[in-house]
């Protein structure tokens, strides 16, 4: 054995940066040599490309082995003794870089926008040989290494040379599509890290596991599109919020797949009238009871429910029943698990270092770095990602108020505040404004939602004039008042009248939709039936003239799953909703009225073209408190485009109850949430009402107990 160079214990001890730079083909003294690091082999040949075949030497016991290749010679292969076994396999060390010069540029610049097709793994075929190529951001690591099951998660086998600013790659022949992988990292001071999944994985194992698995992600389906409209401020909107893992469920209370999912869910959503669906986020994560909120793989829809194939199937039966697919995306966090982004090459590269900036003291997570050029890219690309590859429709924003404030839920003192001294996140606004001109840029008919609880101004409105560029924002507001409100015996509502009035004040403000979602029905909080006061009777009555209140109001909508037709019980992710309450009628009125709802307000235009505009709605009765009624019109792009919605929120019936309008003639009562078809009182107005003879147009209705009525006019 000679006396090894300094060079070769690094590849031998794993500490190599460039082992390109020792490895494969070299010229050396006029002379073409081959090295190769093969542990465990106790004989190994290279076979040029006419067929000769030349023994290497052993130069030491861990597996480093040399010898002479012919003079010309370009491709080899080599050929291994591993005790009575012998394998023949591509040198990986002998294939040129994966990333460009182009590439390096664009990633060194933080405007690589298409992350997915260069980053991560790939299959790809180099000087004619078939295998993938891997690419991983690690600027402070010392070493990278790719393990695998077709390396037999050997670090020693592997190690990938160093481009650029961080960017570690090579090309493995051999590896699949569907190999399981994962990065192992020495940080610069030598010590070896746990293992790291893929950050731009496109697939991932079934949680407890968590390696990352090679999936082309070029070849995915292309759903159809969804119209072109469907997003449009001018178009009725009206959203089913979906928890994949508990909608319904199997035999044995087991997950439904996503091919399952796409036979019944789509059409059960567009038989109620719905225009969208919103999936809770379906980024792999590896805690179920996170709801997919602390996701490890933003680019790999969880293995939970199959494949990235069946995913895209699942979109495309959404387009197919003419659903749009919003994704709920979360860019404001991310969870510590050792496998995660957290510390991942030794140091905060995608977190910041300071906890005072870099940890959610609510959820124990981790906060991306958005004044790091190499995050900012990732979380962008990612978001193109799932409008590109799935062809989704939009993206609902996570917690974007906790991404807005330096202090959100912080302690005096416990924050660092921006350079001008102030609260607000600089490099998180940039980020969203970034986000937004990216995604309206690449797909202007997508859309933008911001769950966003504070008073921030225009965050639906244009970068250009100040704002965060969203599509629309949660009215997280109306939510709260118009939910306290609903829930106070009907005797005392009288004296919270403004809770109802006070969302008008500022309902045209921002692109507003009314979220009744998910974290309005877990923590104690009950469901949103379990809040209605009185017996059974006024409970559904309220919960009934509650919805319709919603969809008479300004504003899109959205409606997590079992709100539609009663559900009692909390939501519960590890079951199924209760569907066998659909077997009583009063559920199945709750259902009714939610489909009659939906259909209401796609159908008629003063119920949708303005939602976001002042000239969309008017006062008629605002002040009469004591009898808790409100009257309003909603009003179309079209000047007789018109619709009267009244609200009783009192057991009383009032009757010749005298209502200014617009239009002299007959007015039609298009809906009536106490209609016995819904399992109220069959209270009304007999389907029609005629205005009173006199010089301002008025009607004498009569208002059912406890519900709400819509009321269009009828031209001839």
């Amino acid at each position: 054995m000679t006396e090894l160079s300094s060079e070769a214990r690094a590849i031998i001890e794993g500490r190599h940066s460039d082992p390109f730079h020792y490895l494969g083909r070299h010229r050396e003294n006029g002379r073409q040599v081959v090295r190769t690091y093969l542990p465990d082999a106790s004989e190994v040949l290279v076979v040029d490309e006419h067929g000769g075949k030349i023994t290497l030497d052993r130069i030491h016991d861990a597996g480093l082995f040399l010898g002479d290749l012919p003079n010309g010679t370009e491709r080899y292969r080599l050929r291994a003794r591993y005790g009575a076994d012998t394998v023949e396999f591509e040198d990986p060390y002998r294939f040129p870089p994966i990333l460009s010069d182009f590439d390096m540029y664009l990633l060194g610049e933080g405007t690589h926008q298409r992350l997915y097709d260069t980053l991560g793994a790939h299959p790809m075929t180099m000087d004619g040989v078939d295998g993938i190529g891997f690419v991983v951001l690690a600027p402070n690591a010392r070493t990278v290494a790719v393990v695998g099951d077709f390396n037999f998660w050997d670090r020693r086998r592997h190690p990938m040379r160093v481009r650029g600013a961080g960017y570690w790659e090579l090309f493995v022949p051999g590896a699949r599509t569907g190999s399981h992988y994962k990065f192992a990292i020495t940080d610069r001071n030598g010590s070896l890290l746990p293992l790291k999944s893929d950050p731009m994985a496109f697939a991932a194992e079934v949680r407890p596991n968590t390696a990352s698995i090679v999936f082309d992600e070029t070849t995915l389906p292309h759903p159809t599109s969804a119209a072109d409209t469907i997003n449009a401020r001018s178009a009725p909107i009206s959203i089913y919020e979906v928890h994949l893992g508990s909608w319904r469920r199997g035999n044995d209370n087991q997950w439904l797949s996503y091919r399952d999912l796409a036979d019944t869910l789509p059409r059960y959503v567009r038989e109620l009238g719905f225009t969208h669906i919103e999936l809770m986020p379906v980024n792999e994560h590896p805690f179920d009871g996170s709801w997919g909120y602390q996701p490890t793989g933003l680019f790999a829809p969880t293995s939970r429910f199959g494949s990235p194939v069946d995913f895209a199937h699942l979109v495309d039966a959404c387009h197919r029943e003419g659903l749009g697919v919003l994704l709920d995306w979360v860019p404001g966090h991310f969870p510590d698990d050792p496998h995660g982004l957290g510390h991942f090459d030794g140091t905060a590269l995608y977190e910041h270092a300071n906890p005072l900036q870099g940890r959610h003291l609510d959820w124990g997570t981790l906060i991306y770095n958005y004044g790091r050029t190499e995050v900012v890219n990732f979380l962008v690309s990612n978001a193109l990602f799932w409008l590109d590859r799935y062809g989704v429709d939009g993206l609902r924003v996570d917690a974007v108020a906790s991404m807005l404030y330096l202090d959100y839920s912080r302690p005096e003192g416990g924050w660092i505040p921006n350079k001008h001294g102030g609260r607000e996140n600089l490099e998180a606004i940039e980020f969203l404004r970034r986000f937004n001109r990216e995604v309206f840029g690449k797909f202007p008919h997508a859309t933008t939602a911001a769950e966003e609880s504070t008073a921030w101004p225009q965050v639906s409105r244009p970068i250009e004039f100040g704002g965060l560029g969203f599509g629309y924002k949660w009215n997280m507001g109306w939510m709260h008042d118009t939910l306290n409100y609903i829930s106070k015996d009907p005797i005392y509502r009288k004296h919270h009248h403004g809770q109802i009035l006070f969302g008008l004040h500022y309902a045209f403000s921002e692109n507003f939709i009314l979220p009744l979602s998910h974290d309005e029905v877990v923590h104690g909080k009950r469901s949103i039936l379990g809040r209605m006061p009185g017996d059974d009777w006024q409970r559904f009555a309220n919960l009934r003239a509650y919805y319709a209140f919603m969809f008479g109001h300004p504003g899109k909508k959205l409606m997590f799953m079992g709100a539609e037709f009663g559900q009692e019980r909390e939501w519960n992710h590890d079951r199924s909703l209760d569907w066998y309450l659909l077997d009583q009628a009063r559920h199945q009125g709750i259902q009714a009225v939610i489909r009659d709802l939906n259909a209401l307000y796609r159908s008629v235009p003063a119920l949708h073209e303005l939602d976001c505009d002042p000239a969309g709605f008017e006062w008629i009765i605002a002040n009469d408190a004591d009898r808790s009624v409100f009257a309003w019109m909603r009003k179309g792009e079209d000047g007789h485009a018109r619709c009267l919605v009244i609200a009783n929120f009192t057991p009383s019936v009032h009757r010749d109850f005298r209502v200014r309008v617009p239009f002299p003639g007959k007015w039609r009562e298009v809906l009536n949430t106490d209609s016995a078809h819904y399992g109220g009182s069959n209270v009304g107005n007999s389907g029609m009402v005629e205005t009173l003879s006199g010089v301002i147009p008025e009607l004498s209705l009569t208002l059912p107990p406890l519900a709400v009525i819509f009321l269009v006019p009828e031209f001839s």
